[in-house]
């Protein structure tokens, strides 16, 4: 058992004696921001509201201090039933109750802090040097099996900032759970089909691109987008593209088609080899259309006709009227959403399914969700799936353009932050400038769009993102360097780190003790910006206590050096599940 669950199972077992049945797990316990607060508090003011909803639960009765329960005496004798005076209580009776708590003691208006012994952190420090690959891990999702579905570009279009901000919270969801003991599978689903490969391919013939170049397709599809909405010609031409790209009817759209294609999805592994991601499924739209197609026709009474569509009426769950099938009897995302779900479906028995998109899509999900609870065929999918939604990204400077004058797209954003990277770079001791330029802007671009919540939209400040000295992804890669050429110069001078057993406590290796804790809460919130938090706090720690103190040159320089070499790879641990490179020099 763990000293947190020996504390909640602790207070459980004090409020039966005095009456009350509260679960262990019922008891929230927490890290306090403050280390002067101890290494675990709790509120006594929710254990108080905890007990008046048992004895009112378990009375059917509005509670009164006058009511005859143990508890209730106490606090009657304590002339009130104010949080501090059930804290006062609480203490009395923990005190010396919990292996390796040396303290407790109750503050302000009703915490209850938890101080622990200095053998815990020897401990933990013993612990993380002798088995580095396993620090932080959990068993939150032991034996379960979770898909991830984040990214998700479309061929013949640019991969664009929402793409980027896709993949950097949804691969640090997908390595949070596996640290949490799940089995995952990364999915990427990407549409081949549609109108927006339409007004492509008219691209490429009308600007007479080469399908297969890469560069090209964006051009293509800006001026096939453009048209389509300028010129009812071109628009009827892009339709008619449009059917054809779908039956498979013309020899020469199936050719552009196909190189355009292939060169798409050659250019987007490129880019998901810079992110650090490697995908084990890959979902097309011109797979999953025909699929939900025939599961919209098998259920006429799930799905209504409307003005020669067919449409999920979404007001009976409380939502909005979705077409799935259009007047001219083409798919939409709904209707391939449900294809999706079915061949998820197929690749096993999952125990969760994760989706990440931007959250103008999060209303549309609702309904599509909603609409496939009612299909038997992927009914079961559709209730384990949960939808993680980001926001959009802005940038300080107002509208940002790349260097080649274009909008800027996520992949230009990459490109223009690693140039801007390389004056950096060049001035480092490492190896390899170019890939330490790229590290560094993965490392800028992914920490800003991971260190807030999901859900909000992102200002993207390109000198702070890209700061060794503050709150960005730049500054924990350099401060993971650092611990490691101090380690790598206590090894040149003959010092192997070692844990001295009679060593006090500090607060650099108090903090390091709550990574575990950090993890798991991050994994079970489904919100990777948990982790962030804790790292950019744990990597300010570690310079304040590097500029304090002689690790090598001083007094006890083998537990300086082990405490190093634990910072080192929390560090390290934490940079990898946020999906940003670990460079040891920088």
């Amino acid at each position: 058992m763990s000293i947190a669950d020996a504390i909640r199972h602790e207070i459980s077992a004090i409020l039966k004696d005095w009456s009350v049945n509260i679960l262990p797990e019922k008891i929230v316990l927490e890290q306090p921001d403050d280390l002067r607060n101890g290494d675990y508090s709790t509120n006594a003011a929710k254990i108080l509201k905890l007990m008046v909803d048992e004895f009112n639960r378990a009375t059917g009765a509005d509670f009164h201090v006058g009511e005859n329960f143990e508890w209730a005496r106490i606090l009657r004798e304590r002339g009130s039933t104010k949080p501090i005076d059930l804290a006062n209580a609480l203490v009395e009776k923990l005190t010396g109750k919990i292996d390796k708590v040396v303290k407790i003691e109750a503050r302000g208006a009703g915490f209850i802090n938890f101080y622990l012994a200095d053998s815990v952190f020897v401990a933990m420090l013993e612990n993380v040097t002798h088995k580095s690959d396993l620090w932080g891990k959990n068993d939150l999702h032991k034996g379960e099996k979770i898909m991830v579905e984040y990214t998700d570009p479309n061929p013949f279009k640019e991969f664009h900032i929402g793409h980027l901000m896709s993949n950097a919270i949804g691969e640090s969801i997908a390595r949070l759970c596996e640290f949490s003991n799940a089995e995952v599978k990364r999915a990427n689903y990407q549409g081949d089909v549609g109108p927006h490969v339409a007004k492509a391919i008219w691209g490429i013939q009308k600007l007479g691109v080469d399908a297969a170049d890469s560069a090209a397709l964006g051009k293509a599809y800006a001026a096939g987008a453009s048209a389509y909405e300028a010129d009812e010609l071109a628009k009827a031409e892009i339709d008619a593209i449009n059917a054809k790209v779908y039956d498979r009817s013309d020899a020469k759209v199936n050719e552009l088609y196909a190189k355009g294609r292939t060169a798409s999805l050659k250019h987007f592994e490129e880019i998901y080899e810079m992110l650090g991601t490697k995908f084990d499924h890959y979902f097309f739209e011109s797979e999953t259309a025909p699929r939900g197609l025939k599961l919209v026709h098998a259920h006429e009474d799930i799905f209504e006709k409307s003005d020669g569509a067919i449409v999920y009426k979404g007001e009976q769950d409380g939502l909005h009227t979705r077409v799935f099938i259009t007047s001219r009897s083409t798919p939409t995302y709904e209707t391939k959403d449900l294809g999706l779900l079915e061949f998820k479906q197929e690749r096993g028995k999952l125990d969760e399914s994760i989706t990440v998109t931007a959250h103008e899509q999060a209303d549309y999900f609702k309904v599509m969700i909603a609409a496939a609870k009612h299909v038997p065929e992927v009914k079961d999918i559709a209730s384990k799936t949960k939808h993680v939604t980001h926001g959009m990204m802005r940038f300080a400077e107002g509208k940002m353009s790349s260097r080649t004058g274009n909008v800027i797209t996520g992949e230009s954003l990459l490109g223009d932050v690693a140039e801007v990277a390389k004056e950096r770079a060049a001035e480092s001791r490492a190896d390899d400038h170019e890939q330490l330029s790229k590290d560094i802007a993965v490392a800028a671009i992914k920490y800003q769009i991971l260190r807030q919540a999901s859900g909000k939209d992102i200002i993207f400040d390109r000198e702070r993102a890209l700061s060794l000295e503050g709150d960005s992804g730049p500054y924990i890669q350099y401060t993971y360097a650092r611990a490691t050429q101090v380690v790598a110069r206590a090894k040149g001078e003959n010092i192997e780190p070692s844990v001295d057993i009679n060593a006090t406590a500090i607060d650099l290796v108090r903090l390091m003790y709550r990574f575990p804790g950090a993890l798991e809460h991050a994994a079970q919130e489904i919100e990777p910006h948990l982790v962030a938090n804790f790292l950019i706090e744990f990597a300010a720690a570690f310079n304040r206590w590097y500029a304090e103190v002689r690790i090598v040159d001083g007094d006890d320089a083998p537990h300086k050096v082990a405490i190093t070499e634990a910072a080192r790879i929390t560090l390290k641990n934490g940079l990898y599940l946020l999906g940003i490179p670990a460079p040891e020099k920088m």
